[in-house]
């Protein structure tokens, strides 16, 4: 969905975020523990996904994003979260004016140091990279529905499992799919306050934190982290603000034997939500996020009719899933 963009607008915030990566990654290498990680199901996260689905395309200001968003934030309440809801409006490229929510759940609240776990949880309103009904609304299951999902899953074993050493927030921003059409030869300038069309609820939260001075260590941003025999590409921007970021979670997903789906090439950077938290919020995340040799960033399914439960993996789910477990697990 997203164009290659400037990093001139944040190149001011890339050195902090650079340093404070450098720490991270440093850190990281000096352990040599052995921890048992909980065993992330991949039957759960689809079904995760199956229920997101169920409620119909979550595009904000209809009844079925309400609902979604209403059965996320009860959910991670029922797993001893203590839960945030930040809503917010934002205007719309095509003139609609959008009642948003992110929701923030944070775990283990008394632990210091903490890691930052993010997806999408709203649907584009139209298929426009559908060639046959580019108005059409479609199901979303991996755009926005697989990397919820995921974190579903990870609050499931937050709430069961041994604590790590750290402790864990999940955010889920809303309104990051709305952005402008594809091919559009017009853009709608921009009001005062947004840097992008897209990813609206990033931009909000990183300026208006759920909590006074909140940071994190570091943050890892999950997009369309289900699909069939997907690939994961180190992606530009998570390379220039937390490269050892990267490296610390390609290399987890190596040594766990998920290579063919963490692929180890450097790609072009994408507008994505960790492209308002690295340089607003100050801190250093990466994004997972699907890449498709031939095709780039997305692949043929995006933003179209093919984007459906069909289209989901449990054994990608897991692969994902698992080397996050493992890389907070390991995290001291």
């Amino acid at each position: 969905m997203r164009i290659i963009f400037s990093l001139l607008l944040f190149i001011a915030a890339l050195v902090a975020c650079k340093e404070k990566d450098k720490k991270n990654s440093s850190s990281a290498e000096k352990s040599s523990r052995v921890v048992k990680v909980p065993d992330f199901n991949q039957d759960s996260a689809y079904l995760f996904v199956k229920k997101q689905v169920d409620f119909g395309p979550r595009i904000p200001n209809t009844k079925s994003h309400q609902l979604a968003g209403d059965f996320l934030i009860a959910y991670l309440k029922q797993t001893g979260a203590q839960v945030k809801v930040q809503e917010f409006e934002s205007p719309t490229f095509d003139g609609h004016q959008l009642q948003l929510r992110n929701i923030i759940a944070t775990y283990f609240p008394d632990k210091q140091k903490r890691i930052l776990l993010a997806a999408h949880w709203d649907t584009r309103p139209f298929a426009d990279k559908d060639h046959d009904q580019p108005n059409a609304i479609f199901d979303g299951a991996n755009d926005g529905g697989s990397g919820v999902g995921v974190l579903l899953e990870v609050a499931r074993i937050m709430e069961t499992a041994p604590a790590p050493e750290v402790g864990v927030d999940i955010i889920f921003f809303d309104g990051e799919d709305w952005g402008e059409r594809n091919g559009s030869q017009t853009s709608t300038p921009l009001p005062e306050g947004l840097k992008e069309w897209w990813c609206l609820g990033s931009q909000h939260w990183a300026k208006n934190k759920h909590k006074p001075n909140y940071s994190a260590y570091y943050g890892i941003l999950l997009d369309m982290v289900g699909a069939k025999n997907a690939q994961f590409h180190r992606e530009g921007y998570s390379l220039e603000f937390a490269p050892g970021i990267v490296d610390k979670v390609w290399s987890a997903a190596g040594r766990l034997g998920y290579s063919h789906f963490f692929v180890n090439k450097n790609q072009a950077g994408i507008i994505d939500d960790h492209l308002f938290v690295n340089p607003i919020a100050k801190i250093p995340m990466i994004d997972i996020v699907h890449y498709e040799p031939g095709i780039g960033f997305f692949g043929d399914w995006h933003h179209s009719r093919k984007d459906n439960l069909e289209l989901i993996s449990r054994e990608t789910l897991e692969a994902v899933g698992t080397t996050v477990m493992n890389v907070i697990y390991y995290e001291e």
